[in-house]
């Protein structure tokens, strides 16, 4: 089984212009030998030595003539994207997403289910279960070139593993869970298997996908927890793999990292729905007509992130301040992170771009606030284009770029 890996800057010279060449064509084809040399910045007789290439393994395809300004009319070159197919699978904060695509990111099947839980044994069934319903929708199976997946947690690219921090109670205890998913999935399945954190994995499928090639240095902030990075065009993953995890830990922090600014402190480790559920509890114990988010659960403590997103969408006045003030909190830490970054652009998602007709509002004055103006004048802030399906996307569309560059 061939290993198929995502870090580009593993990536040799000449899988680096496979790479390049055919990201433009699939972004701008039927393209002519002449235009993808300007893109690319190659003379058009080293892209032809590569086109060739491409053109004898069929993942291009020569198309009509195009308009000719004098002499030769050139050929017109377009991806041939039934080559083949990628499955990717990611999770947000309510589903479980699973899509297949093929070469051009075209989705031929889409599968989502409920989240269950973030249970660990859960988590790994559910993805098993995904993965055998999208396959089974697939009817040339042996089209099929490799599985991605984007999930929570640090991400060991030595050892292709997965350290799950498993929450114990309602505080922050946590029991170190290492999963060898890379191992697991291709043992099931046969595939060769990207794994790549959730963030990642949708800060990519957003720059991929639905970003202009310009537009090189992306942040995806995925629920305030995790920050997906891409810098010059390609992922950042720091030394070890592990980078975007956007807090820090210790245990004895009520002793050493108090913190009056905000609670919890910005640069704590956060719940994945920024508080608000708890907020919305404490307010409801203790006003319970303050609100209608009561209307369809029986107590407070039945409350979901979901219940309080409804109700904000009804302009329910509780559940619209409890976002704006989730908002404000996320974007102080998003201009943390413009500052260091200064990126062209910083995506919201995870989940959270349900509400982001309230939310961004209050991430962008914050960020307005609290960066400086060099660079938060630049950055545009917009939500997640790909939605509940940005996570699964990215990680398919990182097998699809490895096809390209492992050619």
């Amino acid at each position: 089984m061939r290993d198929i890996r995502p870090e580009s800057g593993l990536l040799s010279e000449r899988a680096r212009k496979n790479l390049n060449i055919l990201d433009v064509i699939r972004r701008a084809g039927p393209i002519s030998k002449a235009e993808i040399s300007k893109f690319v910045g190659l003379n058009v007789v080293t892209i032809s030595n590569y086109i060739d290439d491409l053109l004898r393994q069929h993942l291009v395809l020569e198309k009509e003539l195009d308009v000719s300004g004098g002499g030769r009319r050139p050929v017109l070159l377009d991806l041939n994207p039934e080559v083949g197919l990628a499955i990717g699978v990611g999770m947000n904060l309510f589903n479980a997403v699973s899509v297949c695509v093929d070469l051009s990111g075209k989705i031929f099947s889409h599968i989502k289910m409920d989240k269950k839980s973030s249970d660990v044994k859960d988590v790994v069934n559910s993805i098993l279960e995904i993965l055998h319903k999208t396959i089974e929708t697939i009817e040339t199976k042996e089209r099929i070139k490799g599985i991605g997946l984007g999930i929570a947690g640090i991400i060991d690219k030595e050892k292709d593993t997965v350290r799950w921090p498993q929450k114990i109670g309602d505080g922050y205890s946590y029991a170190t869970i290492t999963l060898p998913l890379k191992d697991i999935i291709e043992k099931e399945f046969h595939l060769p298997c990207i794994i790549e954190n959730d963030a990642t994995a949708a800060c990519f499928g957003e720059q991929w996908l639905t970003l202009s090639p310009e537009v090189k240095n992306v942040l995806f902030l995925f629920s305030g927890v995790g920050c997906g990075i891409m810098i010059n065009g390609d992922i950042y993953h720091g030394s070890t793999g592990c980078a975007g995890e956007i807090s820090i830990y210790n245990q004895a922090q009520d002793k050493d990292f108090n913190c009056i600014a905000g609670n919890p402190c910005f640069l704590k480790r956060w719940e994945a729905d920024l508080g608000m559920v708890d907020e919305a509890k404490k307010i409801l114990k203790s006003s319970p007509k303050s609100s209608k988010l009561l209307e369809k659960s029986a107590s407070p403590n039945e409350l979901t992130l979901k219940d309080i997103f409804c109700a904000a969408k009804a302009k329910d006045e509780l559940a619209v301040n409890i976002i704006k003030n989730a908002g404000k909190r996320l974007g102080i830490k998003a201009a943390y992170l413009v500052n260091i970054f200064n990126p062209q652009v910083l995506i919201i998602g995870g989940g959270l771009e349900e509400v982001s007709d309230i939310m961004l509002d209050a991430v962008r004055r914050a960020v307005s606030d609290w960066a400086f103006e060099e660079m938060s004048r630049e950055v545009k802030i917009i939500p997640s284009s790909l939605g509940d399906n940005a996570i699964a996307l990215g990680a398919a569309n990182l097998v699809v770029r490895q096809v390209f560059s492992q050619v």
